[in-house]
């Protein structure tokens, strides 16, 4: 009998009813536009706030995902663990993902073989509430054909070992997705200040970034190090904040969306 993690922020961060979850999504990837006609990414990274914060963000990076819809057929996905601290990375026990749009399949053989490395760890408890993976699953069930899912939170990991297992997890016909916010709680024009410095910073493709830069810098510098290892091209395609969107301007969380490109 399959195994699933239930969806935990359905309702919260997006939509919980079908219809109006799917009819959100589809209203973001249009906003999208036209693909920029540029090769399939191999890797995006994308924001995890809500919807109503961050989805025009995250659908200007799905977007370029729609011409190549049939070509991934697995979605390497991490992120970082916002409830639970530990060393290492972490995947799930289950073997689906569940959504109001339905299950998304896990690939086990993947994951399986990915805990042969030591920094790797079978820890569910990092997966049951964590957000910053679960919001992207509706966005990917609304581009993509058929896909199997690596999610990988992120602990306390170097980018070394970042690195190594995204590595292991990619062959072709993958895509890797990186999950990240900004800047977190500065004024407006301030947040617009850093963020800018983080995305040069990224489209540089240096690593070292901070958490105070990149919630989800663990998993940002292990995918910068495989681009400067494999001279991937880093491009910006969006950068906003709370501010822009949803929010006021005292207080903002900032979010960037970035595509790699062979």
């Amino acid at each position: 009998m399959s195994t699933h993690r239930r969806a935990a922020v359905a309702g919260l961060f997006y939509p919980d009813r079908p219809a109006d979850l799917a009819a959100s999504v589809d209203r973001y990837l249009e906003q999208a536009g036209e693909s920029s006609g540029d090769p399939r990414p191999l890797a995006l990274i994308v924001p995890h706030a809500g919807y109503i914060y961050s989805g025009p963000t995250a659908g200007r990076a799905y977007g370029l995902l729609r011409p190549y819809a049939g070509d991934i057929r697995k979605v390497v996905l991490i992120g970082p663990s916002h409830r639970v601290g530990f060393r290492g990375i972490a995947v799930p026990s289950v073997d689906l993902f569940d959504t109001p749009l339905g299950p998304v399949a896990l690939d086990r053989p993947t994951i399986d073989r990915l805990l042969a490395l030591p920094h790797v760890r079978t820890l569910d408890q990092a997966h049951a509430q964590e957000h910053a993976l679960e919001v992207q699953l509706p966005f990917l069930l609304r581009t993509l054909d058929e896909f199997t899912l690596v999610p990988l939170v992120a602990g306390d990991a170097d980018a070394d070992q970042v690195a190594t297992v995204l590595d292991q997890a990619m062959e072709p016909g993958s895509l890797l997705l990186v999950s990240s916010d900004l800047s977190h709680f500065h004024d407006y024009d301030t947040a617009n200040r850093l963020d800018r410095q983080t995305a040069d910073l990224i489209c540089a493709r240096q690593g070292g970034l901070a958490g105070e830069q990149a919630c989800g810098c663990r998993g940002i510098n292990g995918m910068l190090q495989l681009a400067r290892e494999d001279d991937w091209r880093v491009d910006l395609v969006d950068l906003c904040n709370s501010g822009d969107t949803a929010g006021d301007r005292q207080r903002v969380v900032g979010y960037g969306a970035f595509a790699v490109y062979p």
